[in-house]
């Protein structure tokens, strides 16, 4: 983002309260957190439960902001510095309205592709993916870690430059209309759903109200001109299309597929998809990635990220870099090469010498399914220990999604399994009833407690999974094994 002081004024309906004389600061990069200020940086002072802005704007100047928004009466101090530093106050009625509002604006003046993406699990790593298929090709910006609510969307927009060819939008959600609602500034030309699974099932009620809030994203997509990656194996895919009428409207459909059975899946569409997927002793895939269109393509690909399910997310980048011209290789070159982000299967092997594989970023059943596949699927000479905690956001689900964790949990080669949490209670009690043994099963409260608990049992040579929605603060406990 480059605005100054003037059209910043402008894009939000504000009034330019403080400048210096005959100047008309120019702000690069956005940021809220007075600690983040970079010299050039417009600075937005938003009023927080705890937290209000508007008592660190001096400070904000102090350290190199040119332009702050404001929806208080400046003090004197703030006022002292605008002059003192040369920038310019901004004064709207809303600073959270204000980021949208110049998000919006500048979305006009972007001219590379923005790129929207959502779906239940997934997202952040498939962003990444993307990203980084595409900046092998491109320039690219692309949403920073989860940032992907009423606030961060926006933000991504505002960090991209005028002639950035690719911009990368993750879109989280919680209810019907959210999605559209970030459509309505992001403005996406291609969209890209990963799946539509169990997560946010308390505000929803249903698969299919989940799957109808996803193809909000598609049905922002132009007419005749976008371009909509869908997935083949997911059984909601045809709904999404359905809801969103993408035939009808002349969005083109591009249908990527990284199960093991893609190959036995025909359609229409062009298609990317994965053959002969094999893992390795890590746990990592590789297989032969094709192409079906015009003409149809196969190169073969190892990924360094962990678990079959990434091989899905890997399809839907593929299907990206290769509909934005990208050759093959270039593109398999790039998936070898993506790394996890931290918290996401990040594996540690302790000075004590055994592994631990901390997942605790989020979790719901799709996820820990997915995670506890990769953790049995990796060569481990000692004992396998899951540390799973509580799932949020399931609603009606709740129990049902607990229960088949712990069955699960039950079939899979785990020697010890820790449930942290109230909801847990009913993993574990599934877990015992699908023929775990009782002794194998154990139940805590905190995650404080289960790190007590697994600390002096682990031995060289073992492996430890870590995995529970965020607010469980799980991480802590991978933290404390491997410091």
């Amino acid at each position: 983002m480059r605005l100054s002081a003037e059209q910043i004024a402008r894009l939000t309906a504000g009034q330019l309260l403080e400048s210096v004389p005959g100047s008309n600061p120019v702000a690069q990069g956005i940021t809220w957190d007075s600690r983040e200020v970079a010299p050039g940086n417009l600075y937005v002072a938003l009023k927080g439960q705890r937290v209000n802005g508007h008592d660190f704007v001096a400070a904000a100047f102090g350290s190199g902001a040119k332009v702050a928004l404001v929806c208080e009466e400046p003090t004197p101090q703030a006022l002292d510095a605008v002059r003192e530093h040369g920038g310019a106050l901004v004064r709207v009625e809303d600073t959270y309205r204000a980021v949208t509002d110049l998000a919006r604006g500048w979305r006009q003046l972007l001219s590379g592709r923005v790129i929207g993406l959502t779906g239940s699990t997934g997202k952040t790593t498939t962003k990444n993916l993307v990203r980084d298929v595409l900046s092998a090709h491109m320039s690219v910006v692309a949403t920073r870690a989860n940032q992907n609510n009423e606030l961060g969307v926006p933000r991504t927009l505002l960090s991209a430059q005028q002639g950035t060819e690719a911009v990368v939008v993750e879109m989280g959600m919680r209810g019907l209309d959210q999605i559209s609602g970030l459509c309505s500034f992001v403005q996406p030309s291609w969209g890209i759903i990963t799946n539509v699974g169990t997560s946010h099932m308390e505000l929803l009620g249903s698969r299919e109200n989940i799957a109808r809030a996803k193809a909000e994203l598609m049905s922002a997509l132009p007419d005749g001109k976008g371009v909509a990656f869908l997935n083949g194996a997911d059984p909601f895919t045809p709904l999404v299309r359905e809801v969103a009428r993408l035939d009808q409207r002349g969005v083109q459909v591009v249908v990527y597929d990284g199960a093991p059975n893609a190959q036995d899946r025909a359609t229409k569409d062009d298609r990317v998809w994965a053959e002969g997927i094999s893992l390795d002793d890590q746990g990592r895939a590789s297989f032969t990635l094709r192409v079906s269109g015009s003409q149809e393509l196969a190169v073969p690909c190892i990924l360094a990220l962990r678990g079959l399910h990434n091989v899905q997310n890997a399809c839907a980048a593929a299907a990206v870099g290769w509909k934005a011209g990208m050759d093959l290789s270039l593109i398999a070159q790039a998936l070898s090469q993506a790394q996890p982000e931290s918290g996401r299967q990040e594996i540690t092997l302790s000075s004590r010498g055994f592994t631990v594989m901390n997942d605790a970023y989020n979790a719901n059943p799709d996820s820990m399914r997915a995670s506890l596949q990769t953790f049995c699927a990796l060569q481990v000479p000692g004992r396998r220990i899951a540390v799973l905690g509580d799932m949020g956001e399931l609603g009606d689900f709740e129990e049902q999604g607990h229960c088949q964790t712990g069955a699960l949990a039950a079939s899979l080669p785990l020697d010890l399994l820790v449930c942290v949490g109230p909801l847990s209670r009913s993993m574990a009690r599934s877990a015992r009833e699908a023929g775990m043994d009782a002794s194998s099963v154990l139940c805590v409260d905190q995650a404080q407690e289960a790190l007590e608990l697994v600390d002096p049992l682990l031995e060289e040579g073992d492996a430890l999974l870590v995995k529970a929605s965020h607010y469980m603060g799980l991480e802590k406990i991978a933290e404390g094994l491997v410091r």
